[in-house]
């Protein structure tokens, strides 16, 4: 098994984006602002996600007025269609989504995961054959750095080797270590220190001992923030919730902690007292899109016959443009 780059790497003077404004003292829990080119984010913060640099369902411009001041686009979606080129062209992300706030873009990783049948993870990188056209593309560090550059984005995310959570045995201790030797590769890529903020990603599974490893090997490289990766994926409630305790345990208090692909309201919840900052997930709008309601009370699913002759609001105590109409 390939070990752990034994030198570590780190962005010069990488920037303290932190600061911490109130912290419980019964838990982890900590309130603090995000200082990112594009404005202040406040944290606790979950970031609703358009993989294609739009949000399903609700416009820029909404999005704007319900207070959200960062949201998430994917870089392999985005690398393959439109393109990095043309996006650049338009003057970034921000210019492309004609989003005034801050952006986050995920490295692509995650495709391995979810295009699983579409894709090879080699030392080199991740193979793709394109979803659109069948035509193969090699997503390598350098690669998605590359695109994220053009791209533009405020977060940028380290290329990381993903693997289901439920997967056991040894390839996880082989994605664990290759995503620490990628992280080198990707501070080593990053051109725009200065502009774009260059998260790792700890992985490990759910073996305590990996997921250890990597985080004392990643914390000790120099980058603005860190993301809790390669959970969410089907683990038990108690398994996951131990995985993020563990995590948070051990990483630096100064710098934000992105727990990635998280939404339900327990687990949001439980991982701010935990110690998290970030989350992201298409759970809100993909819900909505099934035709069900995030309400105080649950998810009230608006197909069921009793509420087919209901014209009132959906939540009359809310304030939300569906809501008010």
């Amino acid at each position: 098994m390939a070990a752990a780059a034994a030198t570590p790497t780190s962005l010069e003077s990488a920037p303290r984006i932190m600061r911490l404004v109130a912290e419980c003292s019964r838990s982890r829990a900590r309130a603090g602002e995000l200082r990112l080119p594009h404005g202040t984010v406040s944290t606790p913060v979950f970031m609703p996600v358009g993989t294609q640099a739009t949000m399903k369902g609700i416009t820029a411009e909404q999005l704007d007025d319900l207070g959200c001041r960062i949201c998430l686009g994917n870089t392999y979606h985005l690398g393959l269609r439109p393109g990095p080129e043309l996006i650049q062209k338009a003057h970034g992300l921000h210019g492309f989504m004609n989003w005034p706030h801050n952006l986050l873009t995920d490295s692509g990783g995650f495709q391995m995961v979810s295009l699983v049948a579409l894709s090879e993870v080699t030392e080199e990188g991740v193979r793709f054959r394109s979803p659109y056209d069948g035509d193969e593309t090699l997503l390598s560090p350098e690669r998605s750095v590359e695109i994220q550059n053009a791209l533009g984005s405020d977060i940028m995310m380290q290329l990381d080797d993903v693997v289901s959570s439920t997967v056991t045995g040894p390839r996880v201790e082989e994605a664990m270590h290759r995503s620490i030797r990628w992280l080198d590769r990707c501070i080593a890529a990053h051109r725009q220190t200065d502009k774009q903020n260059l998260f790792a990603i700890i992985q490990g599974g759910l073996d305590t001992d990996l997921r250890t490893t990597c985080l004392e090997e990643m914390t000790k490289r120099d980058v603005p923030g860190f993301a809790i990766g390669g959970l969410s994926g089907g683990e038990s409630k108690a398994q996951f919730w131990k995985m993020v305790a563990l995590s948070t345990s051990k990483l630096p208090k100064d710098k934000p902690r992105y727990l990635m692909g998280v939404g339900y309201a327990t687990d949001l919840v439980v991982c701010v007292a935990l110690g998290c900052d970030m989350f992201d997930c298409v759970y809100p709008t993909r819900t909505a899109r099934f035709g069900s309601a995030l309400v105080p009370t649950g998810n009230l699913q608006l197909k069921k016959k009793q509420y087919a002759k209901d014209f009132g609001p959906i939540d009359p105590e809310c304030t939300c443009p569906t809501c008010r109409k």
